[in-house]
């Protein structure tokens, strides 16, 4: 082999012949039939809803806000009814992992099954598909329009179809910024020229993305970007319901007519049509048994049920099911690894549920301030300073109280230089004095509670509890 090969690594076929596979090799153009099922028409079900939501929910205002914006200037998160501050980042954390979790759980369970159906990558890629078939044709009929010479005919398909990609990607880039921008003022900025040059620059990093994703690389993201792919099979086991090809049923394969005894010639269900492979996003052949880059979208299934009933024959030669099932006929769905991840899942959703809906818009922080003594002794008093730092999470001003408890019997005194009133997502620190008269204190040292309450909202408190320190007794 010369020094200037490409790389490559050594494969046996069927028949044992040692063959060459190139690992840096361009893909080729993947062309899609266009096809009608039960599964095309869920994930037309499940699309349409993410995407309503996506491009609608920035237009909604709930009490004169936009109902979901990410204001990054003011570190405020507007999340329809509640306001989150850069102190909730946990919150995220916690959802983040949640949502790993759950991907875990139902891939456990039935595969693949966001990539095919709710995947961002391929709603999107299905969308520019779909601006494809609109402008260009079908399968053949692209595939003709490629290998013909330039023509009026073939620029004005052409060009119709990247206008819609064009279309769609701005769209979409539109109604991402607009998350952190505002989209009512990011649309008057772009249209009368005035917009920030950091929201010209991300609508049209994001517009350039999206086109050049969904548009040209597509089951490229999936084979060889999406990190998923690598580690699905850690979570697959033999009862995982994903697509598969009955090979018992189906081979050998071949070309027949309708109305011969297949069965007679040796000859299984499958006619060897390809259309599985021709309705397929990533451009694998299922029937090559289970491949990393299927993303379980179903579409074989549906072609392959299509062929059957041209045949005469029984549906699901392709389909979702098990390993188990394909081999003895059943698939075992209470098995403790899938209640353990629903169990776990359901915990974990739980609390953060009760985090979320208990959460006070108002959060106090009590420091000792480092730089007094330990205390001070004032007129036969005691006195420790602190310093509370308020943060008004509310969306509404509030003026707010401080109180002090503590051992009861004690007659706590608390001193502060003036009213505190916090404009919403305002944080303040005040200084504060804890006097207590010495002859009453029977320990060094004692716990109290500093109350911080909204003047106008006795619902709006929080407590935090800190250390008084008086002399040696």
């Amino acid at each position: 082999m010369s020094d200037n090969r490409i790389p490559s690594i050594e494969e046996q076929d069927g028949d044992g012949e040692v063959r060459y596979r190139m690992l840096y090799e361009s893909a080729d153009k993947v062309y899609i039939r266009h096809i009608r099922g039960v599964y095309t028409r869920i994930r037309k079900y499940t699309g349409l809803p993410l995407l309503a939501a996506y491009f609608f929910i920035p237009w909604f205002n709930i009490e004169g806000r936009q109902a979901l914006h990410f204001d990054l200037p003011e570190r405020q998160f507007h999340i329809f009814w509640a306001t989150f501050g850069p102190q909730d980042g946990f919150l995220l954390a916690w959802l983040l992992i949640i949502a790993a979790f759950g991907l875990f759980a139902v891939t456990t369970w039935l595969g693949r099954v966001w990539c095919g159906f709710t995947c961002p990558q391929t709603v999107w890629t299905m969308m520019f598909i779909w601006a494809e078939r609109v402008c260009e044709g079908d399968r053949n009929q692209r595939i003709k329009l490629d290998a013909a010479p330039w023509s009026v005919n073939k620029v004005l398909r052409k060009g119709g179809t990247h206008a819609i990609w064009i279309l769609i990607a701005f769209a979409t880039a539109l109604a991402f910024v607009g998350y952190f921008y505002g989209i009512r003022d990011l649309v008057v900025d772009l249209a009368s020229f005035e917009a920030h040059p950091q929201a010209v620059f991300w609508v049209a990093f994001f517009t350039f993305a999206t086109y050049f994703n969904a548009g040209f690389m597509r089951e490229q993201v999936c084979k060889y970007m999406c990190p998923y792919a690598r580690f699905q099979s850690v979570m697959y086991d033999r009862d995982t319901l994903a697509v598969y090809y009955d090979a018992k049923r189906g081979e050998t394969r071949g070309p027949r007519k309708k109305n011969m005894d297949y069965r007679a010639e040796g000859l299984g269900d499958c006619i060897d049509c390809s259309w599985c492979v021709q309705v397929c996003p990533v451009d694998i052949d299922i029937r090559d048994g289970m491949q990393y880059e299927c993303i379980n979208c179903g579409l074989c299934v549906d072609a392959c049920n299509s062929v059957m009933d041209k045949m005469g024959y029984e549906r699901g030669l392709i389909r979702f099911t098990s390993e188990d099932e394909l081999e003895t006929g059943k698939t075992n769905y209470l098995r403790p690894r899938l209640f353990g991840y629903a169990f776990v899942l359901t915990a974990m959703v739980a609390l953060f549920t009760h985090q979320v809906v208990t959460r006070s818009p108002i959060e106090a922080e009590v420091l000792r301030d480092r730089g007094a003594r330990l205390f001070r002794e004032y007129r036969g008093d005691i006195q420790n300073v602190y310093t509370v730092k308020i943060n008004n999470m509310d969306r509404d001003p509030h003026e707010f109280s401080i109180a002090v408890e503590g051992v009861a019997g004690y007659d706590y005194s608390l001193r502060r230089p003036r009213d505190i009133y916090l404009e919403a997502g305002e944080i303040f620190a005040v200084p504060i004095r804890v006097s207590v008269p010495k002859d009453q204190l029977k320990t060094a040292k004692h716990n109290i509670v500093i109350v911080v309450q909204a003047e106008d909202d006795p619902e709006l408190i929080d407590r935090h509890q800190t250390v008084f320190i008086g002399p040696k007794q």
